[in-house]
């Protein structure tokens, strides 16, 4: 039994010793995992928070749009900006508003608030509709060159027939009548019905022999009658 007794005392004296050594370290890094962890769950309840707050100005500025408050929007706009613009909320919510904007002919406001989207959003689809509806509002408000700037980015092969189409507005605008008919031809080319049709009516509007150095340009085949077969 004394024999056990001084193994024990042994035993203990080493891992003392071990624990001396070692015991810092230990502690060390069972403190830091504990900071980990508690920091992750922190981290998932603010994510978590954040995204319930962004989602309630979100629909927030969703009812404004369709009852057309557009002063109860833009407010509900602004913090959602403000506090959490980097969520996907928040794009989304601009887009919105802006044509709420533009229905109410305020093109300024709509231009930037599509601006917005296309500088901080982080989705490249959502950029890309931003960039098309803005093409459209400077458009319609015949500032023709900004148009093509914003339609000259690029964008996904999805949107290809609808900016096509749009570029095709831009340079008729413009008067460079060869050219448009050259960006409509493409427009066809990537469109799906009826939206195809639609862009065949412009087409068919302009008439006359297509240039064939604008068709090259916009990667559209030239035919005379401006009809695609």
């Amino acid at each position: 039994m004394a024999v056990y007794d001084h193994q024990e005392q042994e035993q203990l004296e080493d891992i003392k010793a071990w624990w001396k050594d070692w015991g810092g370290y230990i502690t060390a890094i069972l403190v830091a995992i504990c900071l980990v962890l508690f920091g992750l769950q922190g981290w998932r309840w603010w994510k978590a928070q954040q995204a319930e707050s962004a989602s309630t100005l979100y629909f927030t500025v969703g009812d404004a749009v369709r009852v057309k408050d557009s002063a109860r929007a833009k407010e509900a706009m602004t913090q959602l900006a403000a506090s959490y613009g980097s969520t996907g909320y928040a794009p989304r919510a601009a887009l919105l508003l802006a044509d709420l904007l533009w229905s109410g002919s305020d093109k300024a406001g709509a231009q930037a608030q599509l601006q917005w989207v296309i500088d901080r959003a982080s989705e490249s689809d959502l950029k890309d509709i931003a960039r098309y509806r803005l093409a459209e509002v400077l458009i319609e408000d015949q500032k023709f060159d900004d148009a093509l700037r914003t339609l000259d980015a690029k964008h996904s092969p999805a949107f290809e027939g609808l900016f096509a189409d749009t570029r095709g507005d831009a340079l008729l605008g413009a008067g460079r009548r060869d050219e448009a008919r050259a960006a409509y031809q493409t427009a066809i080319l990537k469109l799906d019905n009826p939206y195809r049709n639609i862009v065949q009516t412009k087409l068919d509007g302009l008439g006359g022999p297509v240039n064939p150095a604008a068709a090259e340009n916009s990667g559209a085949p030239a035919t005379p009658t401006g009809k695609t077969s």
